[in-house]
């Protein structure tokens, strides 16, 4: 399985790379976007600022909207999930506008956020969710009352997740949410999806146990992708 790693700058690629490698995958770190594109599955990573990453988007972003929209599996992580929307408040430039809705920033006294939150998954109340041996999910028993409707996050159960972020995303359908969390007062979106790509605004590649099932669960869907 062939995933490309995009490289704008953002920070984490290495030990992205290696949660990716660990799932299975064969991962080339490009700059180059039709490169990128000619992969089994494209990966947007995650620390910097929405104005520097558009910029290496900038001339392409229809392409890249197309070939999502056309199927390509993708992950947008913190950063490259906010790249799925159009603009954002923390700088100029066109996003690749796969999402409607727009990116600011989190309402709260303390900011950036830094640490470990809480994940909430949407789930179906009425379909028991059993959690695979070995995830560290914090939650007891092993099977839950509630299953992911995502296959993302299946087999996790509830969990904690690495945060570093100052904006969030505010998509306008409600059906792309996957999962949220709360900081301070505030509820937010922690995941989104869209056809064939995810985003989700914490790290997995520094969430534990967790974050690297959730990448081999994203594994999984390009390979059913495939």
């Amino acid at each position: 399985m062939e995933v490309a790693l995009f490289d704008y700058g953002a920070g984490n690629l290495h030990s992205l790379k290696k949660g990716l490698e660990a799932g299975g995958a064969h991962v080339t770190v490009t700059t180059r976007w039709d490169e990128a594109l000619a992969r089994d599955a494209l990966v947007l990573p995650g620390v910097g600022s929405f104005g520097a990453a558009v910029q290496a988007l900038a001339g392409h972003e229809d392409r890249v909207r197309g070939a999502l929209e056309d199927g390509l599996p993708c992950l947008g992580i913190c950063l490259g999930m906010q790249l799925f929307f159009r603009e954002s408040e923390e700088g100029s430039g066109q996003g690749i506008g796969l999402i409607p809705g727009r990116v600011r920033r989190i309402r709260a006294r303390t900011i950036p956020q830094m640490g470990w939150n809480d994940v909430e998954a949407r789930v179906d109340p009425g379909v028991e969710a059993r959690v695979e041996p070995g995830v560290e999910t914090g939650a007891d028993p092993e099977v839950q009352a509630g299953a992911t409707l995502d296959p993302l996050l299946r087999g996790i159960g509830p969990f904690t997740a690495y945060y570093a972020n100052s904006f969030v995303c505010d998509p306008e359908a409600d059906e792309t949410i996957i999962a949220r969390s709360l900081y301070e007062d505030e509820m937010f979106v922690a995941a989104v999806r869209q056809g064939r790509s995810w985003g989700v605004q914490f790290h997995p590649e520094k969430s534990s146990a967790p974050g690297l099932h959730l990448l081999r669960n994203f594994l999984t869907e390009v390979e059913v992708a495939t």
